[in-house]
């Protein structure tokens, strides 16, 4: 059985023989947060696709704005959690660690979806299917299972614990030398691609397997099944879970309003229908205060539906804490609210499925994506196979020096060319195929 006092540890990765020996007015959990919000590989997010095409006239969401968004709730789940667990573990010694939860969830938050690439998940998809389906096909024979499982089911999970922990080439050991509970509170899927099954969800890449291991052992978190090297979640990964899953759910619906796909007295009753009985008479009331903005109507239902989908998430998460501290719970927070929210929310998924994620513009991204990815693919691990070639060098001149794409192993120069395209943002990757393709040149 976990225990929060071993789950709760301010060891960092990659400097553990530090570990004490810097005191500082920020907490270590405090310093994490800060560390990705000024990372560069934080601000990129800002021109990375969240659903909706970037730039528009009309604001929506991109990867930045969701992943503060997520913070902001997830640092709101843990407090709640925090309060009830204060009370009830009161007097045991190492109670004051569970003043941080709030700073591991919320940087959590902040990390979830640094991996993931340009264009939203359908970059995830286009990488996946160019080693299934295109040429990246004829380098299966040159692989083993899990560095072949690693590519055709490319996680922005994965790749987010890879782009945390690894040390690319000049940079310091531990990546981004987070603390253990930070990065295991990142690992949504605490098990190898070669266990993905047929969603192929998993949390770490064959590179990073010491790295997990090393965490997971640390922290206390045994495995639940030896054999596929299938883990226990670490606790909070719940709570990061769902503050993912009350944020992209709502703020689909707001985006989708804004753009015009879904009318104001749908979005209205979409919203409203979270809540019921006197709060919802009572909501409807203060609708009024705002009868001359719509945008201000619709901004208050949001987060009405937002405040009670956390007080619904945090009760399940405080009543199942014995069972997720046993190691065999799953089941997403959200699976376990009151029927009236459960019921809002999935009539929300069902529209968001039907009216939003089938737009043409949302399509017309994922096509995109795809063929940029795909000559992206084809010319750099040609450059990586064949670097003595003249358009590979040229190609590999303009690639920064912190990712390996001259590594004597194989698979690692295939992971360099996946770190480097993944990490672009959407106007730069747009621009390199252009450029590639001799559609762009620059300026003389």
């Amino acid at each position: 059985m976990m225990n929060w006092d071993q789950l709760l540890s301010t060891i960092r990765f990659g400097q553990e023989h530090l570990t004490g020996l810097r005191p500082h007015a920020r907490t270590e959990f405090q310093r994490d947060y800060d560390r990705l919000i000024f990372s560069s590989a934080f601000r990129r997010m800002q021109s990375k696709t969240q659903v909706f095409p970037l730039p528009g006239i009309v604001f929506v969401h991109n990867r930045l704005t969701h992943s503060l968004e997520v913070s902001c709730v997830g640092r709101s789940l843990a407090n709640n959690a925090a309060a009830a667990f204060l009370e009830k573990y009161k007097g045991e010694e190492w109670t004051w660690k569970l003043n941080s939860i709030d700073d591991i969830v919320a940087t959590a938050c902040l990390a979830h979806d640094m991996g993931n690439p340009p264009f939203g998940h359908s970059g995830e998809r286009a990488i996946s299917s160019y080693f299934a389906e295109g040429n990246g096909k004829s380098l299966r024979s040159e692989l083993d299972e899990q560095e072949w499982r690693d590519l055709v089911c490319f996680e922005g999970n994965a790749n987010a614990f890879r782009l945390l922990s690894h040390q690319f080439n000049g940079r310091r050991p531990g990546g981004f030398a987070l603390t253990y509970s930070s990065l295991a509170s990142v690992i949504k899927y605490p098990y190898p691609s070669t266990a993905a099954g047929k969603k192929g969800k998993f949390g770490y890449f064959k590179s990073e397997s010491d790295g997990f291991h090393r965490v997971m052992d640390e922290l206390g978190i045994e495995p639940v099944d030896e054999e596929r090297m299938c883990f226990s979640r670490h606790p909070l990964v719940f709570l990061v879970e769902a503050a993912d899953d009350i944020c992209y759910q709502i703020m689909d619906i707001e985006d989708a309003h804004h753009l015009k796909i879904l009318s104001t007295e749908e979005t209205k009753e979409l919203l409203l229908g979270f809540l019921e009985g006197e709060r919802r008479l009572q909501v409807e009331e203060r609708l009024q205060l705002f009868v001359s903005d719509i945008n201000e109507q619709i901004a208050y239902l949001r987060s009405c539906a937002i405040g009670t989908l956390v007080h619904e998430c945090s009760e399940a998460f405080i009543s199942h804490e014995e069972d997720i501290l046993h190691g065999h719970f799953m089941t997403p927070l959200m699976n376990l609210i009151s029927e009236t929210p459960k019921r809002a929310y999935q009539r929300c998924s069902e529209v968001a499925r039907s009216k939003i994620y089938n737009t043409s513009d949302v399509v017309d991204i994922e096509i995109a994506g795809h063929r940029i990815f795909s000559v992206l693919l084809d010319r750099y691990l040609e450059a990586v196979l064949w670097p003595d070639h003249t358009a590979s060098r040229l190609l590999l001149s303009r690639v920064p020096g912190q990712y390996e794409m001259r590594s004597p192993v194989l698979y690692c120069r295939l992971l360099a060319v996946l770190d480097y395209i993944s990490g672009m943002t959407d106007e730069y990757a747009l621009d390199l195929y252009r450029k590639i393709n001799g559609i762009s040149l620059p300026t003389l």
